[in-house]
């Protein structure tokens, strides 16, 4: 028994939804789940294989991105995963995918624009979609200047980790978190289908407007807030 086994438990799960979820393919993606008591997070071991994954396999990583306990070594985005934990201490989990429409939004270098209410039940604003990294941060040490480039998008746009909780890369892909392992998955598969929907709205009609500000605060004000009265 170790004191890890929870969050192992959680991220082999968390890893296995995301197949299951049409988000991955091979060895594409990770999870990461972490136990802020212990000031640590359970990660996919690199390039392994979704199918041969077990809890064992998970490795223990603490905030500065060093490996606590595992055989494997960690998923090459963990300095990314612990500079994101570092920095926004309300999540609890983050995934991060190369899905095809969040990713093909990505390398588009495009916010996906909030055209419709589904959009709207979950961010009340576009998607947004940080730069593309420069050369300087690609040959420094390009796994943290990832995490670098995600906050200041955050902070460039005055944005709240805690109520947009889904997000792109420039030329990369999507990253997503939330308070525990099934908020994240759940927001990696709702950001696929936002982009998936946005991007075959715009094939039907290139000059789609944009959500009306009354049906974009009517829509995310159902499910958040103090007035939310969405679900039981």
């Amino acid at each position: 028994m170790s004191k890890y086994d929870a969050i192992r438990q959680a991220a082999l799960e968390a890893n296995l939804r995301l197949p299951e979820l049409n988000l991955v393919l091979f060895t594409f993606g990770n999870v990461s789940v972490c136990d802020r008591k212990l000031q640590a997070f359970a990660i996919k071991p690199s390039g392994v294989a979704y199918a041969e994954l077990d809890a064992d396999m998970m490795v223990i990583v603490d905030f500065n991105g060093q490996t606590i306990e595992g055989e494997l070594r960690p998923s090459s985005d963990t300095l990314t995963h612990a500079l994101l934990y570092k920095t926004w201490p309300e999540i609890g989990a983050i995934v991060h995918t190369h899905s095809t429409y969040a990713t093909a939004w990505a390398q588009a270098q495009r916010d996906i624009p909030i055209l419709g209410t589904t959009h709207a039940d979950y961010v009340a604003g576009p998607i947004p979609c940080a730069p593309p990294m420069a050369a300087e941060q690609v040959k420094g040490n390009y796994e943290l200047e990832t995490g670098h480039q995600i906050i200041k998008c955050f902070t460039d746009r005055k944005l709240d980790y805690r109520q947009v909780e889904m997000m792109l890369v420039g030329s990369h892909a999507p990253f997503c978190w939330g308070k525990d392992a099934n908020k994240a998955v759940y927001n990696a598969a709702i950001l696929e289908e936002i982009a998936r929907m946005a991007t075959l709205t715009l094939q039907v009609n290139p000059d789609a407007p944009s959500l009306s500000d009354a049906l974009i605060q009517e829509h995310y004000s159902r499910k958040h807030g103090p007035e939310a009265y969405y679900g039981q």
